[in-house]
């Protein structure tokens, strides 16, 4: 199935992205700054250093219990925008990278959509494939590691 190229969707080359999209984009990379952090911060000390002037009062307490609540209400919501796209997007590259190698079972293609005993089985595999692998080292004298051989997918340079 052919891949509508989103990237001329856009005057500058862009794709098109929708208004809580772009929001939720510029929310999560701002909120990863290491000067958010300072801000909100900096914020808690101001409300502590309030506490003294107003008397500690239940106002006082309403003020941050409330406001941090709500933004973190509201940050949940964000960031599993992000995460959910992010997601996403590293599938689409694994399965683009998965489809172009010769070897891997077809069925690792759509991994996310198996259910959990599809997932354990598939993850059993995987390990009984590298037990096997380890053993096979050992007994070459290899670093179970891996450090100390070539794996024989790994293509060296003359």
């Amino acid at each position: 199935m052919p891949v509508r190229d989103t990237r001329q969707s856009h005057a500058h080359g862009r794709p098109t992205r929708s208004l809580f999209t772009r929001f939720s984009q510029a929310v999560a990379r701002y909120a990863g700054k290491p000067a958010t952090f300072v801000a909100a911060a900096l914020v808690i000390v101001v409300w502590g250093a309030t506490g003294p002037v107003v008397g500690f009062n239940d106002t006082w307490q309403l003020i941050i219990n409330t406001s941090t609540t709500i933004i973190t209400f509201l940050m949940v919501f964000i960031i599993q925008n992000s995460q959910n796209r992010d997601t996403a997007a590293l599938q689409i590259k694994l399965d683009e990278l998965i489809s172009k190698l010769d070897g891997p079972r077809e069925i690792l293609l759509d991994l996310e959509e198996l259910d959990e005993g599809e997932l354990e089985k598939l993850r059993r595999d995987f390990e009984d494939m590298a037990r096997k692998a380890r053993v096979a080292g050992e007994r070459a004298g290899a670093d179970p590691t891996g450090g100390g051989t070539k794996s024989p997918r790994t293509k060296t340079k003359a």
